[in-house]
């Protein structure tokens, strides 16, 4: 069914690389900023229960089948089904793919630009954060007007200098370099909170849970939050399992991706928790408890500078690992589709998410009464890449694994990773098949307002 690739392609050069690079990509905003006001909207603990339950009841299986048809195929996402499925309506999945990758790469350049903006003010002294007001004022001074559009462009540039070094010699060494910073830093933090008068309330709050407080609300929360944390639909993973090696372990990979994604989440909620009781402020402050109530407690610590300026480098690394994964989508389509030098493929890439991000940071200033179906393009991107393309793109690999692929060719991918995998087949075509369409398909009506 399956020709072997004789073209020549890079192959991560370690299992750690494979790791570290993995990791990034899902590793982001969304486990640093989203999930601990999700986690604070929706009770703490019933929902870090539930969230690590849909991790793996939902998040590794559709992972694995990302995993699988990357290094199975060895391919751009729209290659790959492409290869594996000749005929052109699954290349469909491709497009979301690509198209999903674009419109994130735009809207998240902009905040990831407002951590890099943060980190510098921060390190030069020039936040005030002295009380709530100051610091709202703040805030909206640095997201609006021309000085997003500064940001942005020097974000993109980062990401730019990343990718055009090539996958070994850029994504992979950039992994392998800021993934354990990046590691160093939540430990360093979480010591940190050890030492807050909140600490044992805002720990409590987290892990203990409240299982009356688990509503349907609170299930589609965390079924979405496990779905979007772990970048699933979008094709990271599918592109990065393509430089897999012929010996890395899917199965492996997949949960220790999961866990390491999870732990990072879980070490946000503990280093925000307790810093939020602490100083008297209510869990359920939603998105502002990262660039508005974060930077007002560190402003009341010893060292408050110090602390905010290494808090918005991580989010700035989480970031960065993140939008080089998604760059790297639409650079190998251009390659291997279009023919593309690697260098003219990421310049294109680059160009379009620049002329994205200019649009969506002018969201918030000149062109913010500019609306495409009501939305401003900040929205409009944010809301079509993940309300509509990641859950489709989920959808459609996982039922593409489940339905479309030869039993006996999953079976042969899946013994590279366990010695006996007959019944693991049998519970993985369970989950391709029946169960994560069904879960995914529930996230997208959630998304859209249906339910």
């Amino acid at each position: 069914m399956l020709k072997q690739n004789k073209s020549e392609r890079a192959v991560f050069a370690t299992k750690f690389a494979a790791i570290a690079t993995t990791v990034g990509s899902a590793v982001g905003l969304g486990n640093i900023w989203r999930f601990p006001y999700e986690a604070g909207i929706h009770g703490g603990g019933a929902f870090l229960i539930c969230y690590m339950v849909f991790v793996f009841l939902i998040g590794v299986p559709v992972l694995y089948s990302e995993f699988f048809v990357g290094r199975s195929a060895r391919a751009n996402i729209f290659g790959a089904y492409k290869k594996l499925a000749p005929g052109g309506q699954w290349q469909l999945a491709g497009y979301i793919g690509i198209l999903a990758s674009l419109l994130i790469l735009s809207f998240y350049s902009v905040v990831a630009g407002w951590t890099v903006e943060y980190c510098i003010s921060s390190a030069l002294g020039q936040l005030d954060f002295s009380d709530t007001e100051t610091g709202h004022g703040q805030f909206l001074n640095l997201t609006t007007g021309w000085r997003p559009v500064i940001w942005t462009v020097v974000f993109l540039f980062c990401n730019f200098f990343i990718l055009i070094r090539g996958v070994t010699k850029g994504i992979e060494k950039a992994s392998n370099i800021l993934m354990p910073i990046l590691f160093l830093l939540l430990v360093a933090f979480c010591i940190n909170s050890f030492t807050l008068p909140g600490f044992k309330d805002g720990v409590s709050f987290l892990f203990s849970p409240d299982f009356s407080a688990i509503t349907p609300g609170v299930l589609l929360g965390a079924m979405g939050q496990a779905f979007f944390s772990l970048s699933l639909g979008l094709g990271c993973m599918m592109t990065y399992a393509s430089y897999f090696n012929k010996k890395t372990k899917l199965g492996r990979t997949a949960v220790t991706t999961a866990v390491l994604d999870s732990l990072v989440a879980v070490l946000a909620g503990v280093i925000i928790f307790p810093a939020v009781f602490s100083f008297g402020i209510s869990p359920e402050a939603g998105p502002t408890l990262v660039f508005e109530v974060l930077p007002y407690i560190f402003s009341q610590l010893p060292g408050g500078a110090i602390w905010s300026t290494l808090f918005f480098l991580l989010l700035f690394l989480a970031s960065l690992t993140s939008t080089v994964s998604m760059s790297e989508i639409g650079i190998t389509f251009f390659c291997e589709e279009k023919k593309m030098s690697r260098s003219k493929s990421t310049i294109l890439v680059s160009l379009i998410g620049l002329v994205g991000g200019l649009l969506c940071a002018l969201s918030f200033g000149v062109m913010s009464d500019v609306t495409i179906f009501g939305m401003t393009f900040f929205n409009l991107f944010d809301y079509l890449s993940s309300n509509i393309c990641l859950p489709v793109g989920g959808m459609i690999c996982s039922i593409f694994v489940g339905w479309m692929i030869d039993k006996k060719f999953v079976k042969d991918q899946f013994n590279r990773s366990m010695n006996d995998a007959s019944l693991g087949v049998r519970i993985l075509l369970l989950f391709f098949r029946w169960i994560c369409p069904a879960a995914i398909f529930l996230i997208f009506l959630n998304s859209i307002g249906i339910i």
